[in-house]
């Protein structure tokens, strides 16, 4: 883990402004193509949710922007690795902050996954043990289909990405699922969103 030196970076000035807006979130929500994804959790007996959430991670684990954070005393912390906190929901439809650490072998992810699960489902806590900020959130709202989406505003500080998923349908014979995305402007930008969308779905795709 170290610091960005802001200084020197190319995006000094778009950092200077946008960390000073009231609210300098955006976000968009896009379709994507979760065929072959969803096929992958069928012949690996796994959840679809963690099948394309590691490949969520592992498209936000490519991008070095996605690991900044910015700190209270307005430094920007660069972390190696992003981690999951996805909320996870109990059978009285409450649901817990999970904090599932990434790998790049998608079974070890799974078992991530189960560890934090089981976690959950035994206690009625809503927050993780480990509240520290090298992850994004993710929200999964498999009862709908959506095309915009708003996340809670935290602190000032607070540089977290948002994610949700929606529900998946099908459409010309693929299923698309909604992902809603939504960053800091003072560390992010659309170039960045679009190359994480990319990156996504090559993942998606690919994913073994």
């Amino acid at each position: 883990m170290e610091f960005l030196e802001i200084e020197t970076w190319n995006r000094k000035e778009h950092f200077e402004h946008f960390k000073q807006l009231l609210d300098p979130y955006f976000a968009v929500t896009v379709l994507v193509d979760v065929t072959q994804a969803y096929q992958t959790a069928k012949e690996k007996e796994m959840p679809f949710f963690v099948v394309y959430l590691h490949a969520c991670m592992k498209a936000i684990n490519a991008i070095e922007n996605f690991k900044y954070r910015i700190t209270t005393e307005q430094k920007i912390r660069i972390y190696d690795v992003i981690h999951a906190s996805a909320t996870i929901m109990r059978p009285d439809h409450t649901f817990g902050f999970s904090f599932i650490k990434y790998s790049d072998c998608l079974t070890e992810f799974y078992h991530n996954f189960k560890k934090e699960k089981e976690r959950i489902l035994s206690s009625t806590a809503l927050f993780s043990p480990n509240n520290s900020d090298d992850c994004v959130y993710c929200s999964a709202l498999p009862w709908l289909s959506f095309t915009g989406h708003k996340e809670p505003k935290n602190t000032e500080s607070d540089s977290i990405t948002r994610l949700a998923f929606g529900k998946f349908e099908k459409k010309e014979k693929r299923l698309k699922m909604p992902v809603s995305i939504t960053v800091n402007h003072a560390l992010i930008d659309g170039y960045h969103v679009g190359l994480f969308f990319e990156n996504y779905q090559k993942a998606l795709d690919t994913i073994q």
